[in-house]
C-alpha cells in the first residue's frame, strides 16, 4: 500500500493582491465615479441641456440657495481654459497614468493616501468620461450665497477638491 503525502507544491502567497493592497483607493474611486455618473444621468433625464435658473426650469432644492441645473463646462475648474475639453481630457489621462506610475513614490499603500487619491482619481475619471462622451463636463449643483453665485459643479469635482485638500493637509502636517 502506498503512502499518501500532502501536496506542498502549491505555495500560498501571503502578499495581498493589488486589489486588496489598494482597497480603499479602489473603493472610493469606484464610489465617486459611479455616484458622479449616475447623478449626471439623472440630471440629463430630468432637465434639458442647457437649463439654468428657476425661470428656465431648474429644480429648486432650497429656495434662494440650492438648485439642480444642467450646464456644460468645456474648461477646468471655474471654467478656466474654457473651450479646451480635448486638451484637458489629455491632461486628465496623463494625471491618471502618472498616479499609477508613481504610486509607490506617493505612498499609495497608506490608507490615508488611498483615501485622498481614490477621491481624486474617481473624480478625474468621472469628468474624463464626460469629456470623451459629450465634449464637455456635465455640471448640475448650483449654490447661491446671497448675491454670490458659486460656480456650478458636480460630484466628480467634489471628489477632486476634497482629495487634493486632504492630501495637502497631510503634506503640511508631515513638514512640522
Amino acid at each position: 500500500m502506498s503512502e499518501l503525502k500532502p501536496d506542498n507544491s502549491k505555495k500560498v502567497s501571503s502578499k495581498p493582491s493589488a486589489l486588496g493592497q489598494y482597497r480603499w483607493f479602489w473603493l472610493l474611486a469606484v464610489l465617486i465615479y459611479l455616484s458622479d455618473q449616475v447623478s449626471k444621468h439623472w440630471i440629463e433625464s430630468k432637465l434639458s441641456y442647457p437649463t439654468y435658473g428657476e425661470e428656465n426650469g431648474a429644480i429648486v432644492v432650497i429656495s434662494g440657495f440650492f438648485n439642480f441645473v444642467h450646464v456644460g463646462n468645456t474648461g477646468a475648474a471655474w471654467s478656466m481654459f474654457h473651450g479646451n475639453s480635448i486638451p484637458l481630457a489629455a491632461v486628465a489621462l496623463l494625471a491618471l497614468i502618472a498616479i499609477f506610475v508613481w504610486r509607490k513614490a506617493i505612498g499609495l499603500k497608506a490608507i490615508y493616501t488611498q483615501i485622498c487619491f481614490g477621491l481624486l482619481c474617481g473624480g478625474i475619471l468621472g469628468n474624463l468620461t464626460d469629456r470623451l462622451i459629450n465634449g464637455y463636463v456635465v455640471d448640475f449643483i448650483d449654490l447661491h450665497f446671497g448675491s454670490y453665485i458659486y460656480p456650478t459643479f458636480n460630484i466628480a469635482d467634489s471628489g477632486i477638491c476634497i482629495g487634493v485638500l486632504l492630501y495637502l493637509l497631510e503634506s503640511f502636517k508631515k513638514q512640522d
